[in-house]
C-alpha cells in the first residue's frame, strides 16, 4: 500500500492492472469537503463507493444532505454507490461535545483551544479502517487496484490529530502489515496541503467540467456543528466561520440557509477571524512588526534591516508568508525604506486611498491578511512603469535564492 501525494494524479498508480474502470472508496459526510472530493473523483473518471457514517453526531442532518446530493448527481447522470453505516452504538461509548450526549458545541474560531472539545476519539481511524476494508473487498472482487479517498485538509491539522499527514503515514504502515492484498489499495488525500478556499476552487472547476450547478451542489451540504431544528447553520461555530470565509474569498455567497442574514453571518465571521489572528500576531510578531502591519505604523527611515539588502532572493509578508516581491524588483531609491518597482505577479497587493497626515497617498496592503506594507508613489523607474513601492522592512521576511 502507498499514500498517493496530494499534488499528484492517481492514474500512475492505477495503470497496468487490466481493468476497464477506476475504483474509489470515500467517506461522504454531507459537508463541503467530502462533497468537493466526490466531485473531484467524478471529474477524474472514477467509479465511486461512498460510505456515510451515523455515529450519533449532533449535526446528523448532514446525512440527509449527503443523500440529497447523491440523488442530485443521479438525476444529472452521475451514479455513485452510497451506503449508510450505523456506528451509533459503538461511538456512543465515546466522549465528545460533537456527539448527542456531549456538552454544547463551542463557538468561535476553528483553531481555538476550545475546539478540541469537538474531537471524537479515534474517529478517522475507525472510518479509515472501514473504508480500507471496503476498498480491499472491491479490489478482490474486480482484480483491480482501488484508492481510499479522504477530504482532510491543512485547516484540520491544528485541532484534529487524526487529520495530520503523519497519522495517515502510520495508518498506511499498519494497514500494509495487517492485511493480505494491501498492495492493491492506496490512500488518496488531494486536499492534505490545501485549505477550505483551495477546496472550493477545486470544486468550482470540477462542477464546471461536469456541467453541474454550483449553488445546487453546495445547497445540499452543511458544515455547522450546531444547526437548529430546521437544519439552518448558526454561522458561529468554528466550522461555520471557516466555511463562510472560504465562500467569501471565492467571491460567492454561500447557498445554504443560516439563522441570520448572509451579511450578518459574514460580518461575524470576518470579525471572529480578525480577533483570532490579532491574538496570534501579538504573540508572534515583534513590537515594531505588529505596529507596522496591524496598526498601519511606519518604521523610521534608514532603520529597517532590509533597506540595504542586495542579495538575490524573495520577500514575503511577515504575517502570512505570501510572496510579494523578488530581489530583481528592488532598487535603490534613497528614500530610507526598501523600494520595489514591481510586485510579484501573484501578490495581488491591495491599494487604498490614504488621506492621513494631510496628504493624499496610496496605501498598499497584503491581499491575504490585510497587513499594512507601506505606500506606492509615481516616482519609480520609468522603464518599469514609473512606480515605487515604499515598503517597511518590518512587514517583510527575506529568503535567499537557493543556488542550483
Amino acid at each position: 500500500m502507498e499514500i498517493i501525494p496530494s499534488n499528484s494524479q492517481v492514474d500512475g498508480y492505477l495503470v497496468g492492472d487490466n481493468m476497464s474502470s477506476k475504483h474509489a472508496v470515500m467517506a461522504l459526510s454531507g459537508g463541503m469537503d467530502s462533497t468537493s472530493l466526490l466531485l473531484h473523483l467524478l471529474n477524474e473518471g472514477f467509479e465511486i463507493t461512498c460510505l456515510s457514517f451515523d455515529y450519533g453526531q449532533k449535526h446528523s442532518i448532514e446525512l440527509e444532505r449527503a443523500t440529497s446530493f447523491v440523488e442530485y448527481l443521479s438525476k444529472s447522470g452521475y451514479d455513485v454507490r452510497h451506503n449508510l453505516v450505523d456506528l451509533k452504538s459503538a461511538l456512543g461509548l465515546f466522549e465528545s461535545d460533537l456527539l448527542e450526549r456531549g456538552g454544547d458545541v463551542p463557538e468561535g474560531h476553528y483553531e481555538q483551544e476550545s475546539m478540541k472539545a469537538t474531537v471524537v476519539p479515534n474517529r478517522n481511524a475507525i472510518f479509515s479502517s472501514l473504508l480500507y476494508g471496503t476498498a480491499l473487498s472491491i479490489s478482490e472482487q474486480t482484480s483491480c487496484k482501488s484508492i481510499v479517498a479522504l477530504g482532510v485538509h491543512s485547516g484540520d491539522h491544528a485541532i484534529y490529530p487524526d487529520c495530520r499527514p503523519e497519522f495517515y503515514t502510520a495508518l498506511e504502515h499498519a494497514f500494509a502489515i495487517g492485511n493480505w492484498g494491501s498492495e492493491s489499495v492506496a490512500f488518496y488525500l488531494p486536499y492534505l496541503d490545501s485549505d477550505k478556499f483551495g477546496i472550493l476552487q477545486d470544486a468550482e472547476q470540477s462542477i464546471s467540467n461536469l456541467n453541474l450547478d454550483f449553488d445546487e451542489v453546495f445547497s445540499r451540504t452543511i458544515t455547522s456543528y450546531s444547526p437548529d431544528l430546521d437544519g439552518r447553520s448558526s454561522g458561529k461555530t468554528g466550522s461555520d466561520v471557516e466555511r463562510i470565509l472560504a465562500f467569501h474569498k471565492l467571491g460567492r455567497r454561500d447557498p445554504i440557509e443560516y439563522m441570520d442574514q448572509w451579511d450578518d453571518v459574514l460580518s461575524h465571521a470576518i470579525q471572529t477571524e480578525k480577533i483570532h489572528r490579532d491574538k496570534e500576531y501579538k504573540e508572534r510578531l515583534t513590537e515594531i512588526q505588529y505596529h507596522v502591519t496591524r496598526e498601519s505604523g511606519t518604521e523610521r527611515a534608514f532603520t529597517g534591516h532590509l533597506y540595504d539588502e542586495k542579495r538575490p532572493g524573495y520577500y514575503y509578508c511577515i504575517c502570512c508568508n505570501s510572496l510579494l516581491f523578488e530581489s530583481t524588483m528592488k532598487f535603490d531609491s534613497g528614500c530610507g525604506w526598501p523600494s520595489f518597482h514591481t510586485e510579484h505577479r501573484d501578490a495581488g497587493i491591495v491599494r487604498i486611498e490614504d488621506r492621513t497626515h494631510g496628504m493624499l497617498r496610496i496605501e498598499v496592503r497584503c491581499r491575504e491578511c490585510d497587513a499594512h506594507l507601506g505606500h506606492v508613489f509615481p516616482d519609480g523607474p520609468a522603464q518599469y512603469g514609473g512606480e515605487r513601492y515604499c515598503i517597511n522592512s518590518a512587514s517583510l521576511t527575506f529568503e535567499l535564492e537557493e543556488k542550483e
